[in-house]
């Protein structure tokens, strides 16, 4: 006669291999995928005034300054990369590379 002892934990192992090889084996549907709504073509009918809060005054930003300031960042950078020095520049390790010792166990 089998104890309780074996029996029980047989019975929650082998209930554990059947849910994992029916989690692993059973396929999947494939999700839904729900279309976006289409962006309207046509904008709001917005109009500027004093009650809106939109100011009328915006003036676009110049291309002539956003090509200065790419000119001096262009410049700055060129500058610090002559100065930078790259690991291959350097030769490789030839020699025995010491490995670390190991350490006594703490008691």
């Amino acid at each position: 006669m089998i104890s309780w002892r074996l029996a029980v934990p047989a019975v929650l192992c082998a209930a554990a291999v059947a849910g994992c090889i029916t989690y692993f084996f059973t396929p999947v549907p494939p999700q839904p995928i729900a279309a976006d709504q289409p962006v309207p073509l046509t904008l709001p009918n917005v109009t500027a005034g004093p009650d809106t809060g939109i100011s009328t005054n915006a003036q676009p930003q110049s291309t002539e300054d956003d090509a200065i300031a790419f000119q001096q960042a262009a410049v700055a950078i060129l500058k610090r990369a002559q100065n930078a020095k790259t690991s291959a520049d350097e030769p490789l390790a030839t020699g025995r590379i010491p490995l670390p010792k190991k350490r006594p166990i703490p008691r």
